[in-house]
């Protein structure tokens, strides 16, 4: 008969005020050491590889993304009111259906497409430093680098960037420490990009395009259709999906291999590494390391009875490091040898990230043109990071030098 989890003696991991993230990381890597299941303040953390990927693959454990209001304490029922059915959050027959209509939208194919326009992005936004040998690479680069990308990829025009960008920033408050002072201008921003989307889908419906909007509006499989309303929902999500993650993820990569100069010259001096590093950097320091999942039913896993409505945070931050997976977890390297298990910041199961094809290519170009034309690379000041309690981790701020003229 399973143990009911609420009479297990497991560890409990204190998120405290003021703590890092780097002592959050320690704590949930030590205690993975011995324990797979730990409490916290909202419900239970599994933190080993195989237990992560236990609970991602398991489709009872539904997606707790559209909850993260509620969970943060947001009571406004004028948002919460607003709340709908996404891809990220859908679940059974609806999710079902929403993947099997948009993912060959989202193949590496797709993605391969536009890999020289990610070239000419990258290198527009590095010119300047690497003339002058030093900048602020969050504000210079990171910030920038995905727009452009998201807009070429949904068809939206070059003199809208700077409003996608704005749009962009202010629907991804809905991660951030003050969520709830910050209502007014998320729903602000997703009226003015559903409006947006909703006459550019007009668009591509009169004049079709190659672009990824072009291909969810023709979608089809046995005469099923995306409506309008999950159009505009795609284009959200392909937003909130696809930007800051990628901002925050190369700014980890670029920070770590500043302290780590031998492994920057090896990928300058052999681009066929690419693909590796950037699965090494987003296992050693991943801008999503964690996500959160709610039983939606009574769940025996493990020999432990969970009842329906538990919450269970997945730590893939702490999994990347578990060494009955990743041998020396602790040792950062490009060329490490595969080891048959994926690194889990893509996460897995029903919810693996759809735009992963996207976000490889993106990175894995940005960083053999850093690394090629930011030789030497060097941190030119401390980096100042994000709250450790955000959703999408990553540098504030990020200082380099490296030596000019190339």
């Amino acid at each position: 008969m399973a143990t009911h989890v609420d009479s297990l003696d497991i560890p409990k991991i204190p998120f405290l005020v003021g703590q890092t993230r780097e002592e959050r990381q320690e704590f949930l890597r030590t205690t993975a050491q011995g324990h797979w299941l730990a409490k916290n303040d909202i419900g239970y953390n599994v933190i080993t590889y195989e237990s992560v990927m236990g609970v991602l693959r398991d489709k009872r454990w539904h997606s707790a993304t559209g909850l993260v209001a509620q969970i943060r304490g947001v009571t406004d029922e004028q948002f919460l009111s607003r709340r709908r059915v996404s891809i990220l959050n859908a679940e059974g027959d609806v999710h079902v259906r929403l993947r099997r209509l948009v993912a060959p939208a989202f193949s590496p194919r797709s993605a391969d497409r536009l890999r020289p326009f990610m070239q000419e992005v990258i290198n527009s936004l590095v010119d300047p430093i690497a003339a002058r040998g030093h900048g602020e690479f969050i504000a210079e680069v990171c910030e920038p680098y995905p727009i452009p990308i998201i807009c070429e990829l949904l068809g939206a025009p070059k003199d809208d960037w700077q409003f996608f960008s704005r749009v962009a920033t202010d629907v991804l408050r809905v991660f951030s420490e003050d969520m709830a002072q910050q209502l007014h201008v998320i729903i602000a921003a997703q009226d003015e990009l559903n409006a947006y989307s909703r006459t550019l889908i007009e668009q591509r419906r009169a004049i079709p395009r190659d672009d990824l909007l072009t291909d969810l509006i023709s979608a089809e499989e046995a005469g099923d259709k995306l409506t309008t309303e999950e159009l505009e929902m795609m284009v959200e999500a392909v937003i909130v999906g696809g930007t800051d993650t990628t901002r925050n993820q190369l700014g980890l990569a670029v920070a770590l291999f500043a302290q780590h100069p031998h492994q920057w010259e090896q990928l300058a001096n052999d681009p066929s590494l690419a693909p590796r590093a950037v699965e090494e950097t987003m296992r050693y320091i991943g801008a999503v390391g964690g996500t959160v999942r709610f039983a939606s039913e009574d769940i025996e896993y493990n020999d432990i009875f969970f009842p329906k409505g538990t919450f269970m945070s997945v730590s893939m931050s702490s999994g990347n490091f578990d060494t009955n997976v990743f041998p020396e977890p602790e040792v950062f390297d490009i060329t490490r040898p595969p080891v048959g298990q994926p690194q889990l910041s893509f996460g897995a199961g029903i919810h693996y990230c759809l735009g992963a094809s996207l976000a490889r290519a993106e990175l894995q170009e940005a960083l053999v043109i850093l690394s090629q034309r930011l030789p030497k690379l060097e941190l030119d000041g401390d980096p100042e990071y994000k709250p450790s309690s955000v959703g999408i981790f990553g540098p504030s701020r990020l200082p380099i030098r490296c030596e000019p003229g190339h």
